[in-house]
This record gives structure tokens, sequence and C-alpha cells, in this order.
């Protein structure tokens, strides 16, 4: 059996998705309200306590607030999950490594350190999310397409952040 290598991965120009990504929003505010997705976390949370203990539920400030009902938000990360996998699966750029190779080089080889370090850096990310009021989908995205200071401010963060984190971990590239 011959080896043929994989075609070259069909990507959006960035120019065209920043684009649809303003239409999106902007539809989004206009039809709704602003969007995050840190909440559906804790609206999913809800739902399972509320099959358990609908008592206790429904007498928490805070289930009062985020609800206990599938929401818009919890819509979007079924979405954001779907569209991820069928954009990887059409632009055909899924990696069947488990390990990057940039990742490998740096700590090694092993699958599970990655998906417990990614693991960990997911759950700090949603604590500090529901710390701080929402998430970068709803501070950055819905806040920027709303033209508010804050947004900006908090995109500027999110990025100078990563960019200090990421030269921690892998030191500066060519």
């Amino acid at each position: 059996m011959k080896n043929t290598p994989e075609p070259p991965a069909r990507l959006l120009d960035w120019r065209l998705g920043g684009i649809l990504l303003g239409l999106l929003m902007t539809a989004a505010i206009g039809l709704l309200r602003p969007i995050g997705v840190s909440t559906s976390y804790c609206t999913t949370w809800g739902m399972a306590l509320d099959r358990v203990a609908p008592r206790w539920t429904a007498a928490q400030p805070y289930f009062k607030v985020v609800g206990t009902a599938v929401s818009g938000e919890v819509m979007l990360v079924l979405g954001l999950i779907v569209g991820g996998l069928v954009a990887a699966m059409l632009s055909r750029s899924r990696s069947r490594s488990a390990v990057p190779p940039l990742w490998g080089a740096r700590f090694g080889p092993s699958p599970a350190l990655r998906f417990a370090v990614a693991f960990a850096g997911g759950f700090l990310l949603l604590f500090g999310a529901r710390l701080a009021g929402g998430c970068t989908s709803g501070h950055v995205l819905s806040g920027i397409s709303q033209l508010a200071l804050s947004g900006m401010v908090f995109a500027a963060g999110v990025f100078a952040s990563g960019i200090v984190v990421a030269r921690s971990l892998y030191g500066r590239l060519s």
C-alpha cells in the first residue's frame, strides 16, 4: 500500500472569518442578548442538581440568577463542540496525535500529562471566568461588538497574558 500524503488543510481566510464572526455576534446580540459560555457550565450543574435535589437547588440564590434550564448559552456550547468537530473534519486539519509536536518537544510524549494539564488549565480558566462574571466570549466578543471599553481592556489583558504564558512555557519560537 502506497503512503500518500494528506491534502493540505482548507482554511478560512482570517478576514472573512472576522467579518462572519462580527455579523454573527451582531445578530446574536440583536436577537437575544450579549452571549457568553461560562454561565452554561453553571446552568448545566444547576440542571443536574435540580434532578437530584430540586428543593435545595430552588433555594440557592445563584441558581435563581443563572437558571437551571437549557438556555441559549447551553446551546451555544453544544454548537461550539459540534461546529468544531465538523470544521476539523471538513478541513482535514485534525491531528491524529494526542500530543502535538511542540508540546512533546518541551514536556515529553505523555498523553496523560497533556490531558491533565489541559484539564487543569480549563478548570482554572472556567473558575476565573465565573469569578470575573463572564468568559472571553462574553467579555471580548460581546463586549467589543458593543464597543465597550471594558471588553477592549479585557481583550488586551487576555492577549498580553497569553503571550507571557506561551513565552514562559515554550520560549521564543523562530
